[in-house]
This record gives structure tokens, C-alpha cells and sequence, in this order.
């Protein structure tokens, strides 16, 4: 295939999601529609919109209506709003603890979610002793060399962590762990500890500690991080800060849903 062949492929195929996405909008607006009435909204061919309906309808994005050949919005819609609704509200509820929890480290706190093979910021606070004002909300990073992306990784449904494990580790610097092994092991120590650490392993000069953020149903949902340069933030320090971590991701947690088992639970 030649280059020119490559882009108008490319092309082409940004064109189908687009439309696709204006049929949904489509619906959303007027509840069901047509093939005939979709097609001349988006200005296509009869066929083609049926195309595009077939593919949103196999992705259970769309449902046809009885035998009018009508189409209307499914729960596949449903579905695909709750998890960014849920991401909302997180990060909605995690912005006043990550606030207050750099209020008394003085570093820089981050609040992240699973995001398939990442982990995703969706809310960030800055200490008074932060150097640094980049802004990581919104951003991906991966889960193998971060705080955060190991609490993530180390609670992850099995099956899925083993097949993310299969898969080449990027190494970021002389002390990320890109072996799957020695990731195990640090993953098991990160269950028995109750926090994740990742010193220079993304960045050079750069420490961070994270712990679990758990949900109503038992499930770790989030890891709050906290992090900062090595010379303020040493290892012995890193640790330190944990205990007031703990406290702020229980209250987090509580904020979920989440019923601490007598005993003290999994927050330790």
C-alpha cells in the first residue's frame, strides 16, 4: 500500500467514527430515528447508514424498536456513561482529600484510576513546598514504574494482571522494574505493606508513595499518591508521610461506601 493509499484509509475512517458519532447524537436528541431519516441527516447513502447503525448495534450502543425499523439509544450508552460518571464523581469527592492531605505533606498529591494498561489522574493538589506546578490530571503513566500504577496493578483482577505482565515493561530508568518476576514480588510486598513506593523509577530525582482508595463493595478503586523531589522527599521521609496518606484515603474510602471491617481493615 503507498503512502497516499495509507492517508486516504485514514481518512476515511475518521469520516465513518465521525458520522457515527453524529448518529448518536442524533438519537440522543430525537429518541429513535430511520435509516432513511439518519442518512439524511448525515447526508450518506441509505447504505452506508446502515452500516454505521449495524456496527453501533453489534456494539450494543444502538437497539432497533420492534419491527417499525426504528432505532433508539441502548444501555450500552448506559453503561459507557456510568464508568465516566463514576470517574466524576471520584475526582469530584478526591479533590478536597488530595487538598488537604498536601496541606500536611507539603507535596504534591495525586488521585488515579485503572485505565486499562495505565493509570489515569483525574485529581491533583499542589504542597506549599512543591517546586513543580505541571499539571498530571488527565494524563497516563504507566502502571509498572509509579506509586500509584503499582496499588493499581498489585489489586487488579488476576487474570488481567497476568496478561499485562506478559507484555514488554518499558524502562524509564536504571531503577524502573521491567522484569516480571521482581514485579511480582514488589506487587506482593505492596498487598503485605499496604503502600507502594517508586524511587526514581520513572524519573530520575523523583520519589513517590501511594496507598489504596477502596469502594463500597470491597474493591481498591483508586490510589492516592503522594510525591516530591528525592532531596525533600528521602526514603525514610516517603515512608513517613504513609500514616497521614492512610488516614486521608480511609476518609476517602468511607466517602465511597467503603465499611472498615472491625479491626482496622485493609487500610491498616
Amino acid at each position: 500500500m503507498s503512502r497516499a493509499d495509507g492517508e486516504r484509509g485514514d481518512r476515511s475512517s475518521v469520516q465513518s467514527v465521525d458520522r457515527a458519532v453524529t448518529i448518536l447524537e442524533i438519537l440522543a436528541a430525537r429518541g429513535e430515528a430511520g435509516i432513511t431519516e439518519i442518512a439524511e441527516e448525515i447526508g450518506v447513502h441509505k447504505s452506508t447508514a446502515s452500516r454505521l447503525v449495524s456496527a453501533l448495534q453489534r456494539r450494543g450502543l444502538l437497539e432497533q424498536l420492534g419491527d417499525r425499523g426504528k432505532y433508539a439509544l441502548s444501555f450500552g450508552i448506559v453503561r459507557l456513561a456510568a464508568a465516566t460518571t463514576g470517574r466524576m464523581d471520584l475526582a469530584r469527592l478526591g479533590q478536597p482529600t488530595c487538598q488537604a492531605l498536601a496541606e500536611i505533606i507539603g507535596e504534591t498529591v495525586n488521585l488515579a484510576v485503572s485505565d486499562g494498561e495505565a493509570a489515569i489522574n483525574v485529581a491533583q493538589e499542589f504542597g506549599n513546598s512543591s517546586v513543580s506546578s505541571q499539571n498530571w490530571v488527565g494524563r497516563r503513566t504507566p502502571l509498572h514504574a509509579t506509586s500509584a500504577g503499582k496499588v493499581l496493578l498489585a489489586h487488579m483482577d488476576e487474570g488481567e494482571r497476568r496478561t499485562l505482565l506478559r507484555r514488554r515493561l518499558p524502562r524509564y530508568t536504571e531503577a524502573t522494574i521491567t522484569e516480571p518476576a521482581a514485579l511480582r514480588t514488589e506487587l506482593a510486598r505492596v498487598v503485605d505493606e499496604g503502600y507502594a513506593r517508586s524511587f526514581e523509577e520513572l524519573e530520575v530525582g523523583m520519589h513517590a508513595v501511594a496507598v489504596p482508595v477502596w469502594a463500597h463493595d470491597g474493591n481498591v478503586v483508586a490510589a492516592l499518591s503522594a510525591s516530591g523531589p528525592s532531596y525533600r522527599l528521602p526514603r525514610r521521609r516517603a515512608r513517613a508521610v504513609v500514616a497521614d496518606m492512610r488516614e486521608a484515603a480511609r476518609e476517602l474510602s468511607a466517602k465511597l461506601g467503603w465499611v472498615e471491617p472491625s479491626g482496622g481493615g485493609s487500610l491498616r
